[in-house]
């Protein structure tokens, strides 16, 4: 977005970024945002760069995360999965012969004039948050939901408000669960495998949810986090499930299809595993028996 107005190749205002938490912001979003300025005859900016972080709140990390854990900055403005947006478009800017000053972080003005954007299909985040179980776009999603309630720097408790209704509208008491992040990284998660049961048979019962959901989940045998677990049996290419793992606890749960033809939701919860392999091993064995 800008402020002010373009005259003789001069950008007279600001020009704001305004971050929409996309994990899978790379070179060619860039490069769009500068031919946008480009073709709006835009060789200089007589104002500042504005970075427009108000998506989320300012916390860089996960609610319960360990110091340890390796995982990404939690930043509406990302570049190539990194927290440097900013350093990329402005050597991008310069690189256009675009002078320009940055002037920090602040919200875009509601008189802000649209220049351009770039949006992501849902298919291809989910995609790799199940697949690869990709942390950074699983909680790319989870603030996609704080978000939602229009609330300026939406925290966590924004986007449990959703899950909460959901739980409650499935018969539970939300007040039993915790969801403190939507990775489920964070030591503070607590969820039960009957209501993981829940809601994947609320998922089945909804063709919209359904079929993304199915194709983007990992396949027994064939790809993603289960490519190299239940290469053989009744379960290969028959178990589709998401994996989860912690020190001490392993995970798995999604759909099978039984030998009478039914599609069966299920969730394994492992916890105190000295061995992750141990617990697969286990996990994919029930698998296999639930298949018969």
């Amino acid at each position: 977005f800008y402020t002010g107005e373009i005259r003789g190749r001069v950008l007279y205002g600001d020009l704001y970024v305004v971050g929409g938490f996309d994990p899978c912001f790379g070179k060619e979003d860039l490069l769009s945002f500068g031919k946008a300025l480009k073709e709006s005859d835009v060789d200089s900016i007589v104002g500042k760069l504005y970075a427009d972080v108000s998506m989320k709140d300012t916390l860089q990390w996960g609610w319960g995360w360990c110091w340890d854990d390796d995982m990404p900055v939690l930043t509406p403005l990302l570049y190539g999965k990194k927290n440097i947006f900013i350093r990329a478009f402005s050597e991008m800017l310069h690189g256009l012969g675009i002078h320009h000053v940055f002037g920090g972080q602040a919200r875009c003005p509601q008189n802000g004039v649209l220049l351009a954007g770039r949006t992501r299909q849902l298919a291809d985040v989910l995609h790799l948050m199940m697949k690869e179980s990709d942390n950074l776009c699983a909680e790319a999603l989870f603030y996609q939901l704080a978000a939602r309630t229009g609330k300026p720097y939406a925290s966590r408790k924004e986007a449990m408000y959703y899950i909460e209704r959901l739980i409650g509208r499935l018969g539970y008491d939300p007040g039993k669960y915790i969801v403190a992040d939507g990775s489920g990284v964070s030591l503070y998660n607590y969820l039960t495998p009957e209501l993981e049961i829940a809601f994947l048979r609320y998922a089945y019962r909804d063709e919209a949810i359904f079929s993304p959901l199915y194709i983007a989940l990992p396949i027994a045998g064939v790809d993603g986090t289960l490519k190299k677990r239940m290469r053989k049996g009744r379960a290969y290419g028959n178990v589709r499930a998401k994996t989860g793992t912690l020190e001490g606890v392993s995970t798995l749960a999604g759909y099978v299809r039984s030998a009478n033809n039914h599609l069966l939701a299920f969730c394994i919860m492992n916890q105190g595993v000295e061995r992750v392999a141990a617990a697969q091993d286990f996990q994919d064995k029930v698998c296999e028996w639930i298949c018969r």
